[in-house]
């Protein structure tokens, strides 16, 4: 198991340090994406092992992380991770999870003060815990002078008003209380639909499915592409089998349909695939192949601090 680590590239203007929380076999590959066929696995044996698959138990290999993105002078943060010490009885990785999280970005030269932009893909607890810490007060947010950008769309599902996601999974109220709400409370969220330019190069657009609000971040600069794509896909074996998707899609059809129009696009524009979970180097570039998507090569870090 592999916890906080460092890792940056440049694209264009724009600097993207990668920060992992947390990196480890996750669990059993049918339970994480249902409809890939274990023959998938198998014939792929040779590049998924070990990074992204574990097969002598059959476990996916996934990465819990943050892209930290140096662009038109502020530092932007997309997805912030589990958190510390939150109550997630319903996922027990997270439970009251402890890591120094914090450490790992000021040891990449980010100081919480220092952060400007906050991107929340969407509201999962993976993806929202370091929104806030802990204080005297109860939860605050964790990165005081930062805009946070959340889904208009995820913050009406996950949120009061629709009884916390339906009152479904009490962890989804309990993600919404202590890392959506106290921002709320500060004035710091903003809320989009659509699509929200960030800055110069940096793009906010939907891609529900996932969750009603699911987006992603589109990186313009120079001749460089990327895109960020929170959790369209949780494996690289769903970029060989777009139409599957993970166990934690809420609208499966909605959610294949913009996984496919992404793909599409980031083999015809060359954008670098950067999504939330993938271990290994965590970004790919995507290439056609007739009508499906074959990979193409990995991401290149220098290490950071």
């Amino acid at each position: 198991m592999k916890t906080e680590s460092r890792k940056s590239i440049v694209l264009g203007d724009v600097e993207v340090t990668r920060v992992i929380e947390w990196q480890g076999p996750l669990g059993p590959t049918a339970g994480l994406v249902p409809d890939v066929g274990a023959q998938v696995w198998k014939e792929n044996e040779d590049w998924l092992a070990p990074e992204h698959w574990e097969p002598a138990e059959d476990r996916a290999v996934l990465a819990l992380q943050t892209w930290v993105l140096r662009s038109a002078g502020k530092t932007v943060l997309i997805d912030t991770g589990v958190g510390n010490g939150r109550e997630r009885p319903g996922s027990p990785l997270f439970h009251r999870r402890q890591g120094d999280f914090l450490g790992e970005l000021a040891r990449a030269g980010v100081r919480p003060q220092d952060v400007d932009v906050v991107v929340n893909t969407h509201i999962h607890g993976d993806h929202v815990g370091w929104n806030t810490v802990a204080s005297g007060e109860g939860w605050v947010p964790a990165f005081p002078n930062a805009q946070y950008l959340v889904p208009a769309a995820d913050d009406h599902h996950f949120g009061p008003a629709n009884r916390y996601g339906g009152g479904v999974r009490e962890d989804d109220r309990l993600i919404y209380e202590d890392s959506i709400a106290p921002v709320h409370r500060t004035g710091q969220v903003v809320l989009w639909d659509g699509a929200h330019r960030i800055d110069e190069h940096l793009t906010l657009e939907a891609a529900p499915g996932h969750t009603p609000g699911s987006s992603v971040v589109r990186l313009a600069s120079g001749t460089d592409r990327a895109v960020f794509v929170g959790d369209l896909l949780h494996s690289p074996v769903q970029i060989l089998e777009p139409a599957c998707n993970s166990c934690f899609c809420m609208d499966a059809a909605q959610a294949a349909t913009s996984r496919r129009r992404i793909l599409e696009r980031a083999a015809d524009e060359a954008e670098l695939l950067v999504p939330a979970h993938f271990g290994g180097a965590g970004a790919v570039e995507v290439r056609r192949r007739g009508a499906d998507f074959t990979l193409g090569t990995w991401a290149a870090y220098e290490e950071v601090g």
